[in-house]
């Protein structure tokens, strides 16, 4: 983010936001003079960072959206509250993320892909008419470049329990997904009304390895970038003017960077169509894009 950018006016929600590079985030927008919505999942882990992102920032515009994003009928109730207050959505930061983690969503899917990706696929499309009214709007989805290592694609990979040890299988798996998401987005969505952006933040310890097992979680992290520094690119596809009106690329260290051979067309057609099925009994009647 430019040391001039001025978000005065703007909503921006970012998810994930009470903690790591998403908290890191957030101050950087409230900073900035936007209204700053912390789409989490806790009040009680999410309203001491609100009074400590108002009081560093001088900016009162920071509040708590709940958000399960395990739980695509949370996912549903926080839409409808946005959607509620009728206020166009300026930017939309998919940040929030889970690695090293095993298990399911409430809905049955592997659990990094059913955070990662779905729920934040259902997020964003349901908003979409919010993003529109903010046009030109912005996307980004943080993802990683562990998506390079991920092989493809598989509905029997993504509608089971996680089944490696380390998840981290899986999570390469939900990046592709985030790249593949940015993409179609930006196919299906004219970028006179909302540009998207995927993202590698760097590698970075923050709360997001919590769940991987020690010793391996202190051996990963000691290397890793500081969230501050995790934040940057996040915050410069969301507001620099340089990528106004660019959309669908993928950015490491603010510039941009070809993603995978795997993340083809194709591909992304397939998990958006696939998407669109299982999160179909939680949306709100939204046409499809």
């Amino acid at each position: 983010m430019t040391a001039s950018a001025n978000l005065s006016g703007k909503t921006c929600v970012v998810t994930g936001a009470n903690t790591g590079i998403g908290r890191a985030t957030a101050e950087g927008l409230a900073r900035a003079g936007g209204r700053v919505v912390l789409a989490c999942r806790s009040a009680a882990k999410t309203e001491p960072v609100i009074e400590d992102l108002k009081r560093m920032s001088g900016n009162e515009l920071v509040e708590h959206l709940p958000l399960d994003l395990s739980d695509l009928g949370s996912v549903r109730e926080a839409v409808a509250v946005l959607a509620g207050r009728a206020d166009p959505v300026d930017v939309i930061i998919a940040n929030a993320g889970v690695a090293g983690q095993r298990g399911q969503t409430v809905q049955g899917f592997e659990l990094a892909f059913g955070i990662n990706h779905l729920g934040h696929f259902l997020f964003v499309t349901e908003l979409m008419d919010l993003l529109r009214e903010a046009s030109p709007s912005r996307v980004v989805v943080v993802a990683s470049e562990s998506h390079y290592s991920a092989k493809g694609l598989s509905e029997q990979d993504l509608c089971r329990p996680t089944r490696t040890i380390t998840g981290l299988r899986e999570y390469e798996r939900s990046k592709l997904a985030n790249v593949l998401f940015a993409q179609e987005l930006a196919r299906r969505v004219s970028p006179d009304e909302v540009t998207t952006y995927a993202l590698h933040p760097g590698v970075i310890a923050s709360d997001i390895w919590r769940r991987v097992p020690w010793p391996v979680r202190p051996i990963m992290t000691r290397r890793m970038k500081t969230v501050a520094e995790g934040a940057r690119t996040s915050l410069w596809c969301a507001t620099d003017p340089g990528v106004a009106g660019t959309s669908g690329g993928y950015y490491s260290d603010c510039e941009p960077k070809e993603p995978s051979a795997v993340a083809t067309p194709e591909l992304g057609r397939w998990l958006w169509e696939r998407s669109e099925d299982w999160t179909r009994d939680f949306r709100q009647g939204s046409p499809q894009l």
